[in-house]
């Protein structure tokens, strides 16, 4: 029997529990030439010249209203709104869950962390506990797909500075997807932020500063989300309704915080482990094997009443590449690639109502098996046509499919999935 209560080890569990990593997140832009607006060149796919930095004017006059960048976030000096709305927050936090307190460090050092093995808290990182007890009253975290067959498609940690080539791929396939957005990697690399908003893809929260959600205070936690969403309706123009924790690291207290917010906690049933190359022992064979292991499952008839919400990342040139390379054969083996919202069928995915999303149905043309949901999160699909509803925000990019440039990059045009994927270059990105 164990003791109810256990001393974690001195080892950071992030080590030893799935999720992304703080693995090639956090690339700069120092700033450079000043745009005063997206100046769209979606053909060009040199990660050098795509990362090259530059300063976003409308960006710029509004920075001083967000914390640091890549820093924990606390409330900013003189921000009486936030400030209110977090006073609002924090006394029903504290009324409801009075005993869930912070733990551990912001980098996922849980030393002398006391907990009890019965888990009162539904902590992920304890025992990837996704369902809070009936008596907190807070929803279950998204983990699956409702429909049968269908692949819940999503990216952590953008926007990368040079994704051209997985946003061309993914325009090419007319396929959409939720990108779980870092609110420091939005305010360094607004016009990639915006682009995948003009795509049609769906856009979620993944905290200011991508650290270990339980370690923080009820400010920070607050602060984490709060900026994150604040900078994405600032730059992009969209209300999230969503979020995903980094490492998935998150319990109830973290989760209603994220409820006040009126934001839906996503996390996922797997992962592909793909930002974990080079780190350890991993190689890219055990990334193939995950991906595999997700297609043989549909093959097995494992989502004959359900489906995956997996797990990739627009972390480096790899990942993106690596999801290019799968593609196809996630395709054949699944009767659906669709976005969480779409999956869900909410077709209001933002606060702003005047923006609609395709319902499962509209996007795949049949009938769908789920009640419609109001929630949270939004997007359209595979193999759709239909348009999102609502003004875009900043200016509208062409969805323009990429040829070589004069650098000699491959580009999605012309070009197999496995021919781009081989010519993707290592360069050290976001």
């Amino acid at each position: 029997m164990l003791p109810s209560l256990l001393l974690l080890a001195a080892a950071p569990l992030a080590a030893a529990h799935t999720g992304c990593g703080g693995h090639e997140i956090a690339r700069r832009n120092p700033g450079g030439p000043v745009i005063h607006r997206r100046q769209v060149d979606n053909t060009n796919v040199d990660p050098v010249a795509e990362c090259a930095p530059y300063t976003y004017a409308p960006v710029n006059t509004i920075k001083a209203q967000f914390p640091a960048i890549w820093q924990a976030a606390t409330l900013v000096q003189g921000d009486s709104e936030a400030a209110a709305l977090f006073a609002t927050i924090n006394a029903t936090v504290n009324q409801r869950l009075p005993n869930d307190l912070p733990r551990g460090t912001a980098n996922g050092n849980m030393a002398g962390v006391n907990y009890d093995n019965a888990d009162p808290d539904c902590w992920w990182t304890w025992k990837q506990c996704t369902t809070p007890a009936a008596s907190t009253g807070i929803l279950p975290d998204i983990t699956t797909m409702p429909e049968p067959e269908t692949w819940g498609f999503g990216f952590d940690d953008g926007p990368n500075c040079s994704h051209n080539a997985l946003y061309n791929f993914l325009a090419e396939n007319n396929q959409k997807a939720t990108m779980f957005f870092i609110g420091s990697n939005v305010m360094d690399w607004p016009v990639q932020a915006i682009r995948a908003k003009d795509d049609g893809h769906q856009i979620c929260v993944h905290t200011w500063s991508h650290q270990y959600m339980t370690s923080f205070s009820n400010e920070q936690a607050f602060a984490e989300l709060y900026y994150t969403r604040k900078a994405i309706k600032d730059v992009i123009g969209v209300t999230p309704k969503c979020w995903r924790p980094p490492f998935g690291d998150t319990d109830n207290r973290i989760r209603l915080i994220a409820s006040l917010l009126n934001m839906t906690t996503v996390v996922w049933s797997d992962d592909t482990d793909d930002w974990k190359v080079g780190i350890g022992n991993v190689t890219a064979q055990d990334v193939d094997n995950n991906y595999l292991k997700v297609i043989n499952a549909q093959k097995a008839g494992a989502y004959a009443t359900h489906g995956p919400v997996v797990l990739n990342h627009e972390i480096n040139n790899y990942t993106m590449g690596e999801l290019i390379k799968q593609y196809p054969a996630i395709k054949a083996a699944f009767k659906y690639i669709v976005p969480i919202a779409t999956g869900l069928n909410i077709s209001n995915p933002y606060e702003e109502t005047n923006i609609t999303f395709p319902t499962f149905a509209q996007y795949t043309g049949v009938g769908n098996t789920t009640t419609s949901s109001s929630a949270s999160a939004g997007a359209s699909a595979s193999g759709s046509a239909s348009a999102v509803s609502g003004s875009a925000s900043a200016s509208s990019s062409s969805s323009a499919v990429a040829k070589k440039n004069a650098s000699g990059a491959l580009a999605v045009s012309s070009v197999s999935a496995a021919s781009l994927f081989l010519g993707l270059t290592a360069a050290l990105l976001l």
